[in-house]
């Protein structure tokens, strides 16, 4: 039985506060889910099914990141790379999460697995 679960990326490099990286990581969480929703249904219904399965985890520069989100569009993964406007904590375009899924857990390890929890 395949297992679905979404993977939350937050760069842990630019200081920001526990109520910014949850609101980075929940933007970044959204948006991919309305991607897979959009391509992967399936995998969505049986995401929702399985109980909404997240793990968060940690980067520690843009480059991270981005390579994150490169290999996960490259799986053709659903996924988001969050850019911030600026308004508080992070200079205007700092790319600060992504996320991908809901997807098989397998396909979003391949990716994430080398990863530390946040």
């Amino acid at each position: 039985m395949v297992e679905y679960k979404q993977a939350i990326i937050l760069r842990s490099d630019l200081g920001m506060g526990k109520g910014k990286l949850v609101a980075q990581g929940c933007h970044a969480s959204i948006d991919a889910f309305e991607k897979a929703r959009s391509s992967k249904s399936d995998w969505v219904e049986e995401w929702k099914e399985g109980g909404c399965r997240k793990i968060v985890v940690k980067v520690q520069s843009e480059r991270e990141l981005v390579e994150v989100f490169m290999r996960a569009k490259k799986a053709t993964l659903p996924c988001s790379l969050i850019s911030d406007a600026g308004h508080t904590q992070v200079e205007p375009g700092s790319k600060t999460a992504v996320a991908i899924g809901p997807a098989p857990e397998e396909e979003i390890d391949k990716i994430t697995d080398k990863l530390k929890l946040l």
